[in-house]
Parts: C-alpha cells; sequence; structure tokens
C-alpha cells in the first residue's frame, strides 16, 4: 500500500507537533493558537472561494470555460480575467483552489499567470500610494502592472506549452 503525499505530510506535522509538545508545552499550545487564530482569519475568503467553486461547478460547464477562457479565446476574457484578479481579495494561495479548477475545466494557463500577477494591483492602498507618490507614478505603475500580467501570462504559456 502506497500512502498520499498528503497522508504523508499530515503525519510528519503530528510528529513535529507531538515532538515540540514533548520539548516545550507551551510553546506548542501557542503554535497551535496562532494556527487557530491564522486559519479564523483565512475562513471568510476560504468559504467565498468554496462558494464561488460551488457555482462555477453548477453554471459554468468545461466547455463554456474553454470557450470563453480556453485556446482562442479573445480580449474579453484577458479584461474580465486582469479585472478578477485586481478585486479579488484575501491570499493569493486561497484562489489556487479555484483557479485550479477553472483550468481543469479548460481555461488557459496565461489566463491564470494574468490573473495572479494582476494581484499586485490593490484597489485600497492606491489612495495611499498616491499620497506618498503622486498621481503620475501610481498611474504609470498601475498600468506596467496590468502591461506585465499579460506579457508574464504568454510568456509562462508559452514556456509551460499548456493546452
Amino acid at each position: 500500500m502506497r500512502l498520499s503525499g498528503n497522508i504523508i505530510f499530515l503525519s510528519i506535522v503530528i510528529i513535529i507537533y507531538l515532538a515540540l509538545g514533548i520539548a516545550d508545552f507551551n510553546l506548542m499550545k501557542l503554535s497551535i493558537f496562532n494556527f487557530g487564530k491564522l486559519f479564523l482569519k483565512i475562513l471568510p475568503i476560504l468559504c467565498v472561494v468554496f462558494v464561488l467553486i460551488f457555482l462555477s461547478n453548477l453554471f459554468l460547464k468545461p466547455k463554456e470555460i474553454a470557450k470563453h477562457f480556453g485556446k482562442g479565446s479573445g480580449i474579453l476574457s484577458w479584461i474580465i480575467t486582469i479585472v478578477g484578479g485586481i478585486i479579488s481579495m484575501g491570499s493569493a494561495y486561497i484562489w489556487y483552489i479555484f483557479l485550479k479548477d477553472l483550468k481543469q475545466k479548460g481555461m488557459k494557463t496565461s489566463l491564470i499567470v494574468a490573473f495572479l500577477y494582476s494581484r499586485a494591483v490593490k484597489i485600497p492602498l492606491l489612495p495611499i500610494m498616491i499620497y506618498y507618490f503622486g498621481y503620475p507614478l501610481i498611474i504609470i505603475l498601475t498600468i506596467y502592472m496590468i502591461i506585465f500580467s499579460i506579457i508574464n501570462g504568454l510568456v509562462v504559456e508559452r514556456i509551460v506549452k499548456s493546452p
């Protein structure tokens, strides 16, 4: 019987926590408490992602994803992807689950890369960035980040040769 990577990883984490508990029980308690705080902090966005996955499974069929975001998709797919990346909230790794689901349904790698790269544009931070650096710099920087999200998407897709 072969163990999956998930089971092996979980076993290693449990062993580390047990060893930590033996060496310093208070440190283990603090570590578990901090993990719980972090988990509660990301739980809302995790719920949003799972709702999005549920809705995409309910309403979006692989043929539709492939048609709109797959091979041969047009400029509208780039615009939707980049705007989606800009307005997305939370940690990037939470979105990996949703993006993996869309990739399995036929979304191009270039659009996934563009989504992740365009997350660097943070709308809530724009006012304070403008305050410190001025309009010209922030406008140019934002345009560059959007342009480079497209360039990076195309380069990565070419490198990995995704369908």
